[in-house]
């Protein structure tokens, strides 16, 4: 079963709430609705998301790790926790991948950090880049 994920009139890689995430300290029972409302705010799809194949894969894990790499930039404990396990994170958040895809975590030689998605159809096989992402600045005028 294939669950599409986003609001599809949205092209927001992280959702404007009009406020930002609380990082203040305060009470313990603060801090965990915080978290849990903060993970809320800036989750990575509505809805749990089945990606069946690499057809699914190349079709909708871009836009879904597109808001992983907006995340990355704003929250330090995401990134930590990405940079360590890709797909497990993918998979807190509610995506879930097939066993033959890959997900690296680049930051060193690379400018800005970058995930690369590989495809490995048998283990210890040969791994096909299926794509990788960075965020970019641009400006225009």
């Amino acid at each position: 079963m294939l669950i599409m994920m986003m609001n599809s009139t949205s092209r927001a890689l992280v959702p404007f709430v009009g406020r930002l995430p609380s990082r203040t300290g305060g009470q313990d029972a603060r801090k965990q609705q915080d978290r849990h409302q903060d993970d809320h705010d800036y989750g990575l799809v509505q809805r749990e998301t089945y990606l069946r194949d690499s057809d699914d894969v190349e079709r909708m894990l871009p836009d879904i790790l597109g808001r992983a790499l907006a995340r990355i930039w704003i929250d330090p404990q995401f990134r930590d926790r990405f940079a360590a396990n890709p797909v497990e994170t993918l998979a807190a958040y509610g995506v879930y991948l097939p066993r033959s895809i890959q997900i690296d975590f680049v930051t060193e030689g690379a400018p800005r950090p970058q995930i690369v998605v590989y495809e490995q159809k048998t283990p210890g096989g040969p791994r096909r880049r299926l794509m990788y992402l960075r965020l970019m600045m641009m400006a225009g005028k």
